[in-house]
C-alpha cells in the first residue's frame, strides 16, 4: 500500500511540473504535493521561477522549435548570460547616457564624467569578447588577437585624439598605459597575493625577457629625448625633422621587434610560457559564444567605445579649463585607470590564486603591447595622416619612465616576490601621479629652452 502510494505521489508532482498556469488545478494539487510535515518541496517550488523563460512544456523559448520564436529569445538569453559575467556591467547604463550627452551637447564636464564611467564596462565587455573570439581560432590566432584587442581601448581613444591633432593627449596615454601596468597593476597583484602568501614565484626566464623588452622600449624613448636635447643649438625646423625621422624609423624596428616576439612566445620558445598559458586555460573554461556571435559583439562593442571616446576627448580642453587639471595628467593617470580597469581586476584575482605567471603575463604583457606596439603603430598611423606623432615625449616623462622601469626590472628579476615589493610599486605609482598632476602643461623641455627669444643664442 505505501509502495501504491509513493507511485501516486510521484505521478502527481509530474502532473503539476507539466501543468500550465491554472490557478485553481495547481490549488487542488497542492494538498497531494504537501509531504507529512505540510510542506511543499523546495525544488519543486523553484521550479515555477523558471517559468517565465519556458513553455508550458518546460521548453525554453531560446530552444523552440519556432524560428520566429527561438532566435529573439536567443539572442535575450545569451545577452543576458553575458551581462552576469561581470559585476561591472551594472555601468552600462551609463552608455545611453554618455551618448545621450554627447548628442544633446550638455555641459563639458557631464559629457566627461559620463562617458568615462561609460568606458569601463564597455572595456570589459571588450576583453570578454576578444577571450571568447580567441579561444577558437586556436593558440596562435588567439595570442595575436589578445595581443591586438587587448588594449584597444587605449588605441581608440588614441587614434580619436590624433585625428584631433591632441599629441599630448596620445602620449601621455601611451606612457599612462605603461606606468598603470607595471606599477599599479603590478603592485597590485604584488600586494593581493603577498597578503595571502608569504612569498610567490613565477618563471624568472619569461620576467627576464620581458624585462629586456622593457629596456628596449624605455631606450626607444630615451634616445629622441637626449637627441632633441643635444640638437637645441640647430635651427627648430631641422631639428623637429631629425626627430620625426628618428622615431619613424625607431618605430618600424619596434613592431618588426613585436612581431618577433609574438613568434618567440608563440612558436619557436612555446615551452617557455606553458605554465602561463595553462593558468589561462584553467581561468577560462568552456566559451559562452562561438565565433561568429563573438566577433559581432566584438564589432558592436568597438564602435560604442569609438563613440564613448570621441565625446570624452572632445570634452577634454573644456574640463582642462573648468576643472584646472593638465591634459597630461587626464591622459597619463585617467584614462589609462578606465581602460585598464579589466586587466586590472583580472591580473589581480589570478595573483590572490597564487596564479603569478598569468599575472605577471597580464601586466608585463600588457606594458610591452603599449611600448613596442601600439605606441609605434600611432606613430606611423600619424605619419600617414600627417600628424606630428613622435616618440619624443617631455623630458620628465621620459625620467619617470626609466625609472619605474628600473624598479619593475630590479623587482621580477630574481622570480619572486611579496607584499613590500607590491607596496612599493604603488608607492612609486602615487609618487610619479602626484608629480604630474602638479606639472602644467605649459613646462616645456629641456632643448626648447634656447627658442625663448627669438633671435636664438
Amino acid at each position: 500500500m505505501a509502495a501504491s502510494n509513493n507511485v501516486a505521489a510521484s505521478s502527481i508532482r509530474q502532473s503539476f511540473l507539466r501543468t500550465g498556469s491554472n490557478p485553481s488545478h495547481n490549488r487542488e494539487m497542492s494538498d497531494n504535493l504537501e509531504d507529512g510535515n505540510g510542506t511543499a518541496e523546495p525544488n519543486e517550488r523553484s521550479r515555477l521561477l523558471g517559468r517565465i523563460g519556458t513553455t508550458e512544456s518546460g521548453t525554453p523559448y531560446h530552444k523552440h522549435e519556432n524560428p520566429t520564436i527561438r532566435y529573439p529569445a536567443l539572442v535575450a538569453h545569451t545577452t543576458w548570460e553575458i551581462l552576469k559575467t561581470n559585476y561591472v556591467n551594472v555601468l552600462l547604463v551609463f552608455v545611453p547616457l554618455g551618448i545621450l550627452s554627447g548628442l544633446l551637447d550638455w555641459s563639458p564636464v557631464a559629457q566627461f564624467t559620463l562617458n568615462f564611467v561609460a568606458i569601463i564596462p564597455l572595456a570589459s565587455l571588450l576583453a570578454f569578447a576578444t577571450e571568447e573570439l580567441a579561444v577558437p581560432l586556436g593558440q596562435t590566432l588567439g595570442g595575436l588577437l589578445n595581443a591586438t584587442f587587448g588594449n584597444a581601448v587605449e588605441l581608440i581613444v588614441s587614434i580619436i585624439a590624433l585625428r584631433n591633432n591632441e599629441i599630448r593627449i596620445v602620449q601621455a596615454s601611451m606612457l599612462g598605459s605603461i606606468l598603470s601596468n607595471i606599477l599599479l597593476v603590478l603592485g597590485c597583484c604584488f600586494l593581493a597575493g603577498g597578503i595571502r602568501y608569504k612569498e610567490q614565484t613565477f618563471n624568472s626566464t619569461v620576467a627576464s625577457t620581458m624585462s629586456s623588452l622593457m629596456t628596449v622600449a624605455t631606450a626607444s624613448l630615451i634616445i629622441p629625448a637626449t637627441l632633441y636635447a643635444v640638437m637645441a643649438n640647430q635651427n627648430p625646423g631641422d631639428q623637429d625633422d631629425n626627430i620625426m625621422v628618428l622615431s619613424r624609423g625607431t618605430s618600424i624596428i619596434l613592431l618588426f621587434i613585436y612581431v618577433s616576439y609574438l613568434f618567440f612566445q608563440l612558436k619557436t620558445h612555446a615551452e617557455l610560457f606553458d605554465d602561463a598559458e595553462q593558468q589561462e586555460g584553467d581561468e577560462e573554461g568552456s566559451t559562452m559564444l562561438g565565433p561568429w556571435a563573438a566577433g559581432a559583439v566584438l564589432v558592436v562593442i568597438t564602435l560604442l567605445v569609438a563613440i564613448c571616446a570621441e565625446y570624452l576627448v572632445d570634452s577634454i580642453d573644456s574640463i582642462v579649463e573648468k576643472a584646472h587639471i593638465s591634459k597630461t595628467f587626464i591622459g597619463l593617470i585617467l584614462i589609462p585607470i578606465v581602460g585598464n580597469a579589466a586587466e586590472h581586476v583580472t591580473a589581480v584575482i589570478v595573483a590572490y590564486k597564487n596564479k603569478m605567471d598569468l599575472a605577471i603575463g597580464v601586466a608585463i604583457g600588457s606594458s610591452l603591447q603599449i611600448a613596442i606596439f601600439v605606441t609605434p603603430f600611432l606613430v606611423i598611423l600619424g605619419w600617414i595622416m600627417d600628424r606630428p606623432m613622435s616618440l619624443h615625449f617631455e623630458t620628465f616623462e621620459t625620467v619617470a619612465f626609466f625609472l619605474a622601469s628600473l624598479v619593475v626590472v630590479l623587482l621580477i628579476q630574481d622570480g619572486k616576490s611579496n607584499w613590500l615589493e607590491g607596496l612599493l610599486c604603488l608607492g612609486m605609482y602615487i609618487i610619479i601621479a602626484l608629480a604630474f598632476y602638479v606639472l602644467p602643461d605649459d613646462a616645456g623641455d629641456i632643448g626648447d629652452k634656447p627658442k625663448i627669444g627669438s633671435g636664438g643664442l
